[in-house]
């Protein structure tokens, strides 16, 4: 007997969900014994730095922290005054993940989607470990779900294993609109491999070909979070390569200082609007995942490579013009990505073939010796 669609799709939802909790299991070992043995306190510091909320300013006493000093109360008075700091008693992580279908190209054995969903997993065990209070906002092309942060191993390893059981937006996705008179959205985004084809002509190989494609993930059941089903309200009418982000329901979603992690391609494109009012609000970081052929085009051989997003085969065959073209892309994102996070310390980069933790580790233990 034939399973329905649904019995199917809810099988699917589940045995993935069973894949992302035993992965989280295994990462978890490897996370406790680097807070216990290499980032000590770091994981702490890297995040909270000297004080978080400024509460008033009080005279200043032998073995106070000379760099809180108020310089212009002390001359206004005459005696020595210093700002007194109050310590937030936790921390709260709020990750952004960012799915869109160039995310499942990979030119190895695992996938920029895989590694990011790893390298979010980590950071939400970090959390767990640390007792902090942890959330995540998933967004892809179809909808979005929000999970609100919760404290505790259980609720955490919970929300994680959701986050990393949520199945990949489907190819179709990322295709153009191709609804008749449906009017132009503006410049959407672009692959590496699309952009060095599109700076030498010839197109790519001619036309579509259907029996080349790689096969289309079928539709999956909405994932529910808290009762509530995945929002997919701002995709509804579906065919967009864009994946919208709720900023304005962010920016409710957390106390103020929280630790804001944006996980994505980022492509190269504008702030969002009201990105500047987040960055007031939280401290924002941006995890981006990055593949060796992204870097630099792969020399030899010509090659041809899948496109999600225009749905299409493109030829690298590593002519001047198209590694020209992937120079002037590679510029552009970084310029991009620069913009977001004009701190260096608030910006991580990792490869494919690069281990996420030991990449976590010296990027809290470069922003624990910046900020110390």
């Amino acid at each position: 007997m034939n399973r329905s669609p649904e019995r199917a799709a809810d099988s699917a939802v589940q045995s993935s969900s069973r894949s992302a909790f035993a992965l989280l299991r295994r990462l978890e070992w490897r996370v406790r014994h680097a807070v216990e043995n290499v980032l000590s306190g770091e994981y702490r510091s890297a995040f909270r730095g000297r004080g978080m909320e400024f509460d008033q300013v009080v005279k200043y006493e032998i073995g106070d922290d000379v760099r809180d000093i108020d310089w212009n109360v002390t001359a206004r008075l005459g005696e020595p005054y210093r700002k007194k700091f109050v310590e937030e008693r936790e921390v709260t992580l709020l990750l952004v993940f960012e799915d869109s279908p160039s995310l499942q190209f990979g030119s190895s054995t695992q996938s920029k989607r895989e590694a990011l969903l790893e390298l979010a997993g980590l950071v939400m065990l970090l959390g767990a470990v640390n007792r902090d209070r942890v959330g995540y906002l998933y967004a892809s092309p179809e909808g979005y779900q929000l999970r609100e942060p919760v404290r505790g191993r259980g609720p955490i390893l919970h929300a994680a294993s959701t986050l990393l059981g949520v199945p990949p937006p489907r190819l179709e996705a990322g295709q153009p609109d191709a609804a008749a008179g449906k009017a132009d959205a503006g410049p959407r985004p672009q692959t590496p491999a699309a952009a060095a084809q599109t700076a030498d002509q010839p197109p790519v190989i001619g036309r579509e070909d259907p029996a080349a494609s790689p096969p289309r993930p079928t539709a999956a059941a909405p994932v529910k979070v808290s009762g509530a089903p995945v929002d997919t309200a701002a995709n509804s009418e579906g065919g967009g390569s864009q994946t919208e982000i709720p900023w304005q329901l962010l920016a409710r979603a957390a106390p103020k200082h929280s630790i804001l992690i944006w996980l994505s391609d980022f492509p190269p494109r504008e702030a969002p609007d009201g990105w500047s009012v987040l960055q007031r609000r939280y401290q924002t970081m941006g995890f981006r995942v990055d593949d060796p052929w992204e870097r630099a085009l792969p020399a030899g051989d010509t090659l041809v490579a899948y496109d999600p997003l225009a749905r299409r085969l493109v030829t690298l065959d590593g002519t001047a013009a198209q590694r020209a073209g992937h120079a002037e892309w590679v510029d552009r994102r970084e310029a991009a990505f620069r913009d977001l996070f004009p701190d260096s310390l608030s910006r991580l980069v990792v490869s494919t073939r690069e281990t996420r933790l030991d990449a976590l580790v010296r990027f809290f233990h470069a922003r624990m010796r910046t900020r110390h």
